[in-house]
C-alpha cells in the first residue's frame, strides 16, 4: 500500500478545498458580514496543512493502484467535511461540531439534509459556502482533481473507477484527465446558463448562483427556509425542474446532445425509461392531487411534476410539502426514493440503470423457466448485458435494501417513530435531503440526537459512494498483500 501518494493527493486536495474557501471569503468581503475571519481561518487552515503535506511528499511513488484509489475517495470526503465545517463553527452560525459535521457532509454527498431552523438569518458568505460545497461534491471532488492535477499520472482511471462507480462508467475521452475535463465544462456550462434564468425569473443574482450550484449537483441546498416554496414564479419553479432533468441524466448524454447527436440520445434506453418514470408517476400524482385537493390544474401540475423530479434525481427541493397530501400519494413519492437519476449523473440512489436491468433480469428469469434449454440474455441498448454485470447489480441492490432494512431498525433506538426512521434512512442512503415523519420536507434534522447524525452522515458516505467503494475497505482481504 502506497500510503504516502495517498497523503499526497489528500495534501493537493486540501488545497482546492481551501481555495473554493477563499470564494466565499470573497463573497462575505463584498457583504462586508462578520464570517469574513472565519473564513480566513479556515482558508489558512486548509492552505497550510495542505501545502505541508505536497511539499514534504515530493519525492513519492505517484503509482495509484485499485486500493489506493478506494482508499483516497473514501477519505476524501471525511476530510473534506472535517475542514469544511471550520467556517460553520468558526463563524459561530453552527457552534456545535456534530451538526456543523452533519450540515458539510450533507453538502459534499449532495443529500440536503439540513440542521438549520433558519437560513435566512445566516452571512452570505455562509450561504455561498453551503451552496460550493454541494457543486463541488456533485461533480465529484476526485473528478475535479482528476482535471486540473498531473500529480494523479497513470493511476488517474482508478480514482474515476471508485468515484463513479455506476454499473458501466463511461468515458468520453480516452485520456482520463479530458474526460473529467470535458464533464466538468459541461457542468459549469449548465450551471451559468441556469443562474441567468433564474436571474431573468427574478431571483437575486446571489440567490440564483447558491441555487444553480445546489441544482446541477442534485443536492438540494437553499438559501431560503421554505426551499423552493418561498417562490411562487411559476417560471422559475420550471426552469428548476428542466436543470433538475438535466443533472439526473447521464452527463455522456448531454455531451452527446451538445455535439447534435441527439439520436443516440433518445435511443439511449436508460434515458427513455427516466423520462417514463417521471411522466408516469407525475401524472399519478397530478391526477390524485386533483382528487383530493382544491388545487386548480396548472399548480397540481406543477407541484405533482417538482417533486416527482427533485426526488427521482435525489435534489431535495420542495415546493410543497408532501406529507399533507393523501397517504397513496406520500407512499408513491416514498418509492421514489429508491429510484435514484440515471448513471453518470450526479443524482444518488439505486439508479435508473439498475432498476431496468433488474426488471428485465426477473423478466427474463421467468422466461428461463418456461423454457430452459433456451439462451435468453439481458439486453441494454440492444447488446448483451455481461452475466458480471448483472451479478453486480443484484448484489448491490440486496446490499442496499439490506443495509436500508438494517439502518432503520437500528435508527429506532434514536428515533422511535418508524416512520420517521424509515425516512431519515433511505433519504440520508439516497442522498436526497427531506425524509418523512419529524424529517419531512418542512421539517430538519436539529432534533436527532448526535450518534443519529453521526449514523445518518455515515450513510450519506455509503450511499454518495455507492456501498462497495465504503464497504470494501471493511474487507480484511482488501489489506492483504
Amino acid at each position: 500500500m502506497n500510503f504516502k501518494i495517498i497523503i499526497r493527493v489528500l495534501g493537493f486536495l486540501l488545497i482546492i478545498e481551501g481555495i473554493a474557501i477563499l470564494l466565499a471569503l470573497l463573497v462575505s468581503a463584498i457583504y462586508n458580514e462578520h464570517d469574513l475571519n472565519a473564513f480566513i481561518i479556515s482558508a489558512g487552515i486548509n492552505l497550510s496543512i495542505g501545502g505541508l503535506i505536497v511539499l514534504t511528499t515530493k519525492n513519492t511513488n505517484k503509482n495509484i493502484g485499485k486500493r489506493e484509489g478506494f482508499i483516497i475517495v473514501t477519505l476524501v470526503w471525511v476530510v473534506f467535511s472535517f475542514f469544511g465545517c471550520l467556517p460553520f463553527i468558526l463563524s459561530g452560525s453552527i457552534p456545535n461540531f456534530t451538526n456543523a459535521f452533519f450540515e458539510t457532509m450533507s453538502g459534499f454527498t449532495t443529500t440536503g439534509s439540513s440542521i438549520l431552523s433558519d437560513i435566512e438569518a445566516l452571512p452570505h458568505g455562509i450561504l455561498f459556502w453551503r451552496s460550493i460545497i454541494q457543486w463541488l461534491g456533485g461533480m465529484g471532488i476526485i473528478v475535479l482533481s482528476l482535471a486540473i492535477l498531473p500529480v494523479f499520472g497513470i493511476g488517474g482511471m482508478q480514482l474515476f473507477v471508485a468515484e463513479v462507480p455506476g454499473p458501466t462508467p463511461d468515458k468520453i475521452s480516452p485520456r482520463i484527465s479530458q474526460t473529467a475535463k470535458t464533464l466538468w465544462v459541461i457542468y459549469l456550462g449548465f450551471t451559468i446558463t441556469e443562474t441567468i434564468l433564474l436571474w431573468i425569473g427574478g431571483m437575486t443574482v446571489f440567490d440564483a448562483i447558491c441555487h444553480s450550484f445546489t441544482t446541477m449537483a442534485t443536492g438540494g441546498f437553499s438559501t431560503k427556509q421554505a426551499s423552493i416554496a418561498y417562490w411562487s414564479s411559476p417560471f422559475i419553479q420550471y426552469v428548476i425542474i428542466v436543470f433538475m432533468f438535466f443533472a439526473g441524466t447521464n452527463f455522456t448524454l448531454s455531451y452527446l446532445a451538445l455535439k447534435g447527436r441527439f439520436k443516440s440520445v433518445f435511443k439511449d434506453e436508460e434515458f427513455k425509461y427516466y423520462g417514463l418514470f417521471i411522466i408516469g408517476f407525475t401524472l399519478i400524482i397530478f391526477i390524485g392531487l386533483l382528487v383530493s385537493t382544491q388545487l386548480n390544474a396548472e399548480p397540481a401540475f406543477r407541484d405533482a411534476f417538482f417533486q416527482v423530479v427533485s426526488i427521482i434525481t435525489t435534489t431535495g427541493y420542495a415546493t410543497a410539502d408532501y406529507l399533507k397530501w393523501s397517504p397513496i400519494l406520500t407512499i408513491l413519492l416514498f418509492s421514489l426514493f429508491f429510484f435514484g437519476g440515471s448513471a453518470g449523473s450526479t443524482g444518488g440512489g439505486i439508479k435508473i440503470m439498475r432498476i431496468v436491468l433488474l426488471l428485465k433480469n426477473s423478466y427474463y428469469e421467468m422466461r428461463r423457466m418456461l423454457h430452459p434449454n433456451a439462451v435468453i440474455p439481458v439486453k441494454f441498448n440492444k447488446h448483451s448485458v455481461d452475466s458480471k454485470i448483472i451479478t453486480n447489480v443484484l448484489a448491490f441492490f440486496m446490499l442496499y435494501i439490506t443495509i436500508f432494512g438494517l439502518s432503520t431498525i437500528i435508527f429506532t433506538i434514536i428515533e422511535p417513530d418508524v416512520e420517521s426512521a424509515m425516512g431519515a434512512v433511505a433519504t440520508s442512503l439516497g442522498n436526497i435531503g427531506p425524509g418523512l415523519g419529524n424529517v419531512g420536507p418542512a421539517e430538519n434534522f436539529l432534533h436527532i440526537r448526535p450518534f443519529g447524525k453521526w449514523f445518518l452522515s455515515f450513510l450519506m458516505l455509503l450511499g454518495r459512494l455507492e456501498l462497495f467503494t465504503v464497504l470494501i475497505l471493511f474487507s480484511p482481504a482488501f489489506w492483504k498483500r
